[in-house]
Formats: structure tokens, sequence, C-alpha cells
């Protein structure tokens, strides 16, 4: 049975301030998380191996913007996102 099966996904926005590497202008920016929440229930057709998969799984966000444009006019460049864990359980 497939991971994702066990699991609800949506997409959420949150911001995050950042510093950016070349002009060091600190702002704030939005970054898109894929949010991972664990079903209540064991989808049906479930074995032995998927009950137990299931009772490790947990709710969890991955990062899925890993690079974003500065907001200074001046500069603009893209830069990578540092400082940031890129999953974190819920």
């Amino acid at each position: 049975m497939d991971e994702r099966l066990f699991y609800v996904e949506s997409q959420v926005k949150k911001t995050a301030r950042l510093n950016c590497q070349f002009c060091r202008g600190v702002e704030e920016y939005e970054l898109r998380w894929l949010v991972r929440k664990k079903k209540d229930r064991l989808p049906p057709g479930a074995d032995e191996r998927d009950r137990a998969k299931f009772a490790k799984a947990q709710s969890y966000m991955v990062l899925m913007d890993d690079k974003v444009r500065c907001k200074s006019a001046r500069c603009g460049r893209t830069f990578e996102v540092s400082g940031i864990k890129t999953l974190a359980f819920l």
C-alpha cells in the first residue's frame, strides 16, 4: 500500500524573515509548505505491514520553495532559502 494513502495533503503559505545573501537586505517572504496530516483511520485493504507503518506515521510539513527572489529593487537576485528547516513534524 502506498504511504500517501495514510495522509491528507494540503498546501499552506507561511511567512519568514530571510536575509538576501547578496545585498544583505532583510525582508518577509511567503514560503510554500506541503502539509501532510495523518488520517484518523487506516485505509481499507491494509495488511499487517501496512498497520505497522500506519502506527509509526506522523503528521509533518515539507518546505516546497528552495529559492526566492530578493524584493529589493536594486538587487532582485535569486537566493537559496537557508536557516529554515525543510521538514517539520506537527
